[in-house]
């Protein structure tokens, strides 16, 4: 239960993240407009994944906005980046995250040896 309310009621955490989350914001609309475009694109469609408060995912949306300015300052197209498949970059992007599909996972593969496991 203690985990529950540091993750959700947790209002010091939650106003930290906040901050951290606008200023990484601010960053990102300092990027050219191709970075920019292609930031937001990654981050609705990670967002989408997440599961629980999110915590997790701020620091890949911190590592994210590192790896861009990275990219700019050495003069990289931002699909140098990411590569072509952008979707597979996000994939590997959630692999450290709790995500809704990986609950959807666990739940299949408990269910299925829960009944196996009766016989």
């Amino acid at each position: 239960m203690s985990d529950f309310f540091n993750d959700y009621f947790n209002i010091k955490r939650m106003i930290e993240e906040k901050r951290e989350y606008k200023q990484q914001m601010a960053r990102v609309d300092a990027m050219p407009e191709d970075y920019k475009f292609v930031f937001k694109k990654i981050q609705s469609h990670m967002w989408m994944f997440t599961t629980g408060a999110g915590y997790d995912m701020m620091e890949v949306h911190n590592d994210l906005v590192e790896l861009f300015e990275s990219g700019i300052v050495n003069n990289k197209r931002v699909l140098q980046i990411t590569g072509d498949d952008v979707a597979a970059f996000c994939e590997e992007l959630l692999l450290n995250c709790k995500t809704y599909t990986e609950n959807w996972r666990d739940k299949l593969n408990r269910e299925i040896h829960e009944k196996l496991d009766e016989k």
